[in-house]
């Protein structure tokens, strides 16, 4: 992710502000206060029984995990340089890059399916025991997230590609691009607490 991406943006009156709608942001904080609950109770039932967190998470391909975590980072930068070219009115730039960070999204797509195929091969589920009962909650639900942020970014680039946005304005990918960040986001605090945190 950017580290100018969330940084507030001037405003055609130079006042600066967070970038996109307000109204992605009231979104985007209620669903990091969901995460939050989900990251608590893991907390919770990991700290009463650290042995079997322990062990499952042995079991656990941090490799894959660290790929993903690259992927969306590495998507996040894109995104934001997909803004910074539209504003620049670099129209076919932002398309590159948004094209770039829906192909970061589709490799960690395609790395958690990999991931979820070897654990059903291997019997786990679910119901294995309390660790993957959070494991699988914890990682589809952002899977879930993440898929609604490729759409979101395939909007996007039709939109941008049928001359929405531009040095004209970019709240429509602004907003977009904020709700793809927070993906990248929840994904930096998932994969250690689950993949690599004892």
């Amino acid at each position: 992710m950017n580290a100018n991406a969330l940084s507030p943006s001037p405003a055609a009156d130079g006042v600066r502000r967070l970038p996109g709608d307000l109204a992605i942001w009231v979104f985007i904080l209620a669903e990091m206060a969901a995460f939050a609950v989900f990251f608590a109770a893991y907390a919770f039932a990991r700290a009463g029984n650290v042995e079997l967190f322990d062990a499952a998470q042995e079991t656990l391909d941090r490799g894959a995990g660290l790929a993903n975590t690259l992927l969306l980072v590495t998507g996040g930068w894109f995104a934001a340089k997909a803004v910074h070219a539209a504003r620049r009115d670099r129209i076919a730039a932002a398309g590159r890059a948004l094209w770039l960070a829906l192909a970061c999204g589709a490799g960690f797509l395609a790395v958690k399916a990999m991931e979820y195929a070897d654990k059903f091969a291997a019997g786990v589920s679910l119901s294995t025991n309390t660790f993957y009962l959070f494991y699988f909650s914890l990682t589809f639900f952002h899977f879930l997230h993440v898929v609604l942020g490729m759409a979101i970014l395939a909007i996007l680039l039709v939109r941008l590609r049928g001359g929405a946005y531009g040095s004209h304005g970019v709240l429509g990918l602004e907003t977009g691009t904020a709700y793809w960040h927070m993906v990248d986001l929840l994904w930096i605090v998932l994969f250690p607490l689950v993949y690599v945190m004892r």
